[in-house]
């Protein structure tokens, strides 16, 4: 086949500090892709700015107002020329080696949906491995063999361009967890593609992290609504997974209601017992003690795993 064609897309929004660090690490790829497309949703800093300072012809900034981390990585989906498309937020960075192995993935393992690598994570105490599949080609069962992991992040994510035209685009309006919202429509229909390769610096002390600027929702998308009784109960379990991981984040910021429902929506699941506890305990706490206490559980789970997210 062909060499393939990719497109680096980037959703940008009030990232100053971090994204010039970014683009430098798609432009220091072994091999370079054909663009790479920043969109900047509406940044109040001088992020835009400093897209326009790196002189490189593979960059092109697209403005619009402020719409969305969904909404912005559809416009740069629309905007980009490639055949595929290589996901990147604004403040992550790749190694090197990154898009060869996607390269390298898409040629002996084509007609997947979703190819994606392993990745690091950064954080105040050090750069440590996130925990994921020890082999390279297609995952068995991308919804089983995702529990307790994560095989998919966008940042270490490309998917063929004709894979949203199937399944449609990112859930625009949806603040928190739009990626596995994507996952979920594109595992049902496509074979996943991963590679152990951890070529993939994710951060969590980078600034503006969408957990830390929540504002509430408006969007005609949830975990409810794409959740089919009817699926392998592995399907519904990564579902509950997500909505139970975004009720966290809402019930930390005061939307008790909207956890609430989550929480009962998803009361049946099974392997992920102790996030459905946790909701539950934070929503009958008030609201300011909330987001502390779960800092704390989470900073000692962080000590004792040394794993993430």
């Amino acid at each position: 086949m062909s060499e393939p064609v990719i497109s680096v897309i980037i959703p940008l929004y009030n990232k100053e500090r971090e994204i010039e660090g970014t683009l430098r690490s798609v432009l220091a790829q072994t091999r370079l892709p054909a663009e790479i497309v920043v969109v900047d949703d509406g940044s109040t800093d001088s992020s835009a700015e400093i897209v326009r300072r790196i002189a490189s012809p593979l960059v092109r900034l697209i403005t619009q107002s402020n719409a969305g981390e969904c909404a912005a990585r559809n416009r740069a989906i629309a905007e980009a020329r490639g055949e595929y498309i290589a996901l990147l937020d604004a403040d992550d960075e790749w190694e090197p080696g990154f898009l060869a192995e996607i390269e390298a993935l898409i040629r002996e393992f084509p007609d997947c949906g979703l190819y994606c690598t392993g990745f690091r994570i950064v954080s105040h105490d050090g750069i440590f491995p996130a925990e994921g599949l020890l082999t390279r080609g297609v995952v068995a069962n991308f919804f089983g063999d995702s529990a307790h992991r994560y095989i998919a992040i966008p940042s270490a994510a490309c998917i063929p361009r004709q894979v949203f035209d199937q399944v449609g685009g990112f859930p625009e309006g949806m603040k928190i967890a739009g990626d596995l919202y994507m996952w979920i429509k594109i595992g049902r229909r496509y074979r996943v593609c991963y590679s152990p390769a951890k070529l993939v610096r994710y951060s969590k002390v980078a600034s503006n992290r969408s957990a830390s600027s929540y504002t509430p929702e408006h969007t005609a998308y949830s975990f409810e609504e794409l959740y089919n009784p009817a699926a392998p109960i592995e399907e519904r379990e990564f579902i509950a997974r997500a909505a139970l991981g975004k009720a966290l984040i809402l019930s930390v910021k005061g939307g008790t209601r909207e956890a609430r429902r989550a929480a009962r929506f998803f009361r049946w699941t099974r392997t992920y017992r102790r996030t459905l506890r946790k909701v539950r305990v934070l929503n009958l706490l008030p609201v300011a003690w909330r987001g502390p206490l779960l800092d704390a559980y989470n900073a000692l789970a962080w000590r004792i795993a040394r794993k993430g997210l």
